[in-house]
């Protein structure tokens, strides 16, 4: 059985705690996200949506960001579609998980957070958008 849920809300940081409190309702849906499952797809969301509101829609008018959870009977789909400047996940430089935090420029680390917890990542820019999808896999 497939679940879906949709949210839109304004690119703005006050966004962030009602993008949060979506996921952890849709998590609570189903008894195989655990909450370091939920957990997971809390941050690597906060993570990306922080990226579209702080890079995404750099010098330009708040869009949208419209965010979709979906339950699958072995996987969650989340799906974060903005209308910013596109962005390729894969050209951001890796951070230095060595240096010291003294030695550590601020920020940087959110692809990384989003790269360590997820199975996948997906991301896309067409005339639709841009779309950031990550599957996370759910344990028997």
């Amino acid at each position: 059985m497939r679940i879906r849920h949709q949210i839109t809300r304004s690119a703005e940081l006050e966004s962030l705690s009602v993008f949060r409190e979506f996921i952890e309702k849709g998590c609570k849906q189903h008894e195989r996200i655990n909450e370091q499952i939920c957990y997971d797809l809390k941050l690597a969301a906060d993570e990306a949506c922080t990226n579209i509101i702080t890079h995404g829609y750099a010098g330009m008018n708040p869009g949208s960001i419209i965010l979709n959870f979906e339950i699958e009977p072995n996987t969650v789909v989340v799906t974060i579609t903005d209308f910013g400047h596109p962005f390729e996940p894969s050209e951001a430089r890796a951070p230095d998980v060595e240096a010291g935090l003294e030695d550590r420029p601020m920020g940087g680390f959110g692809l990384f957070f989003i790269y360590q917890t997820m199975d996948e990542i997906n991301y896309e820019t067409t005339a639709d958008g841009n779309r950031l999808t990550f599957i996370k896999k759910l344990s028997d």
